[in-house]
C-alpha cells in the first residue's frame, strides 16, 4: 500500500491560548514546518500558527 500524500496537521497558536486548527498538508511538496497567520478567537486577533503533531 502506498503512503498517502496528504497528512493531517495541527496548527497551534503562538499566543499561548491553547487554541488550534486542524488542516491537511501535502507532505511531499511542503517538507518544512508550516507557519501561517490566522485568527485566534481566544486572543481576539490574528497571530502566527505553527505546525504541530496530532496526538
Amino acid at each position: 500500500m502506498a503512503k498517502p500524500t496528504t497528512i493531517k496537521i495541527r496548527l497551534n497558536s503562538d499566543a499561548g491560548t491553547g487554541f488550534f486548527y486542524v488542516t491537511k498538508k501535502n507532505s511531499r511538496t511542503m517538507t518544512e514546518k508550516f507557519k501561517v497567520r490566522k485568527y485566534d478567537p481566544v486572543a481576539r486577533k490574528h497571530v502566527t500558527f505553527t505546525e504541530g503533531k496530532i496526538k
